[in-house]
C-alpha cells in the first residue's frame, strides 16, 4: 500500500464487494476500481448468498450488486444486508432504465442507483460515484455522495436521464428540485418555486439530500436547461464571493458573456458561441458554457460560409438558419449579418423544436 493512500474506518483500506452474476462485468469492476486514488481491496462474488458470507467474514466499506441475478435476487441480497449491516454503503447497478426498480431500491435505503457503462463518459462517471461514496470530505459537501457538491449531484441525476425529487436540508432549510427524464422541472424552497428556488439551493455548500420518487404531474415552472442554470449559479457566486455584484462592495462585472448567459435560459440549450462570420483573421469569439469555443467557433462559420455559398450556387436565397441532429448533441445555427450564433441543444430535442428554438434565440440574440 502506498504511503498517503485513503484508508476507510480503524485505518484500514476500504474494501468493496462487488455481486454479479456476469463474470465479465464483476471483472471489469475490478479493474476499474483497483484505480481509485483510495487503493481500496476489490471482492467479488457470483451469488447473493456468496455475498452475504463474505460480509460476514470480513467488514467492507461498500456493496454494488446487480439486481437481477437467479436464486436470490438483488433485493432481497440488500433486505439481508441493510438489518445485519446496517452501516454498510450500497450501490444497485442494473442493465436497464426502470424508475420502479429505482424507487424500490431507494426505499430499501441504498445510496446510489446507477446504469452499468456503457461508454467512456458513462464509465468514469461509474467511477468517480464509487469514489465520492467512499471519501467523504470533512468539511462541506453533502452526505449522500461524499465530496461532491449539490450542482454534481444535479449533473449526475440529469446525465443519467432519471426521474426524481431531490430533497435537499441544509439546517432548518428544505429544498426540492423535480427531475423528469434528467430535464430540471421545478425547485421549490420556502415560498419560492422555479429559477429562483433553485439557485438559491444551489447556493447551500453543505447539508444532506435524499433521492424520493419521482413526480411526473409537477407543474413544470423551469423551462431553462440543467447546464445554463448550474453555469449560470456558479457565476452569480464567484461575483457574490469577488464583490462585483450591486451591493456586494464593488461594481458589476462586465463580461462578454453576460448577454448569453441571459440567452442560455432557453429549454434545451447546452452552450452558445458567436463570432464574426466576414473576417479571415483574429475574429471575435464570444462564448457561454462552451469546453471548446475556438474549436466550435471555426468549424461553425465554415459551415455557415459554406451553406451560404450553396444557397447562391442553387439560388436558393438568403441563408437564415441551420438545425443539424446528433446522436450526443444537436446543433442550430442563425447568421446576422457579419456574426453568426452557434447553439449546442439536447440531443433529445425533435429537428422542428430544434429550429424553432434557434429561431427563437437567433431574434433574442439580435435584439
Amino acid at each position: 500500500m502506498k504511503n498517503g493512500s485513503i484508508r476507510g474506518a480503524m485505518g484500514q483500506a476500504h474494501k468493496i464487494l462487488v455481486l454479479d452474476d456476469d463474470p465479465d462485468f464483476r471483472e471489469l469492476c475490478q479493474e476499474l476500481l483497483a484505480t481509485l486514488p483510495s487503493e481500496p481491496e476489490v471482492n467479488a462474488a457470483s451469488s447473493g448468498s456468496h455475498a452475504i458470507a463474505l460480509l460476514d467474514s470480513e467488514p467492507h466499506s461498500l456493496l454494488m450488486t446487480d439486481l437481477k441475478m437467479p436464486n436470490m435476487d438483488g433485493f432481497q441480497v440488500l433486505s439481508i444486508v441493510k438489518r445485519r449491516f446496517p452501516n454498510l454503503k450500497t450501490i444497485v447497478m442494473t442493465g436497464v432504465s426502470d424508475d420502479d426498480l429505482r424507487d424500490r431500491a431507494y426505499a430499501i435505503g441504498i445510496d446510489l442507483f446507477i446504469e452499468k457503462p456503457k461508454t467512456p463518459s458513462e464509465f468514469k462517471l461509474f467511477v468517480d460515484c464509487v469514489d465520492s461514496l467512499l471519501v467523504r470530505e470533512e468539511h462541506g459537501g453533502f452526505r449522500g455522495v461524499q465530496s461532491k457538491s449539490l450542482s454534481d449531484i444535479v449533473q449526475m441525476e440529469s446525465m443519467s436521464m432519471t426521474s426524481t425529487t431531490l430533497k435537499v436540508t441544509n439546517g432548518p432549510l428544505v429544498g426540492k428540485i423535480w427531475l423528469v427524464g434528467g430535464d430540471l422541472i421545478d425547485a421549490e424552497v420556502g415560498d419560492e418555486k422555479g429559477e429562483e428556488a433553485f439557485k438559491r439551493i444551489m447556493g447551500w455548500k453543505s447539508g444532506t439530500f435524499e433521492n424520493l420518487p419521482a413526480d411526473e404531474s409537477r407543474e413544470r415552472n423551469i423551462f431553462a436547461s440543467v447546464q445554463g442554470l448550474l453555469l449560470d449559479s456558479a457565476q452569480t457566486l464567484d461575483e457574490i464571493a469577488a464583490g462585483e455584484v450591486p451591493g456586494s462592495g464593488g461594481e458589476k462585472a462586465e463580461g462578454t458573456s453576460s448577454g448569453l448567459s441571459q440567452l442560455a435560459k432557453q429549454g434545451g440549450l447546452e452552450f452558445i458561441v458567436t463570432a464574426d462570420l466576414k473576417k479571415k483573421r483574429n475574429f471575435t469569439i464570444d462564448q457561454f458554457a462552451c469546453e471548446d469555443p475556438d474549436l466550435v467557433a471555426k468549424w461553425a462559420r465554415d459551415t455557415m460560409n459554406r451553406f451560404s455559398e450553396l444557397g447562391e450556387m442553387l439560388r436558393a436565397g438568403k441563408l437564415n438558419n441551420i438545425a443539424g441532429v446528433g446522436s450526443q448533441r444537436n446543433i442550430g445555427m442563425a447568421g446576422n449579418g457579419d456574426e453568426m450564433i452557434c447553439l449546442g441543444l439536447n440531443p433529445k430535442m425533435k429537428p422542428k423544436d430544434i429550429l424553432e428554438t434557434t429561431k427563437k434565440v437567433a431574434v433574442q440574440w439580435s435584439s
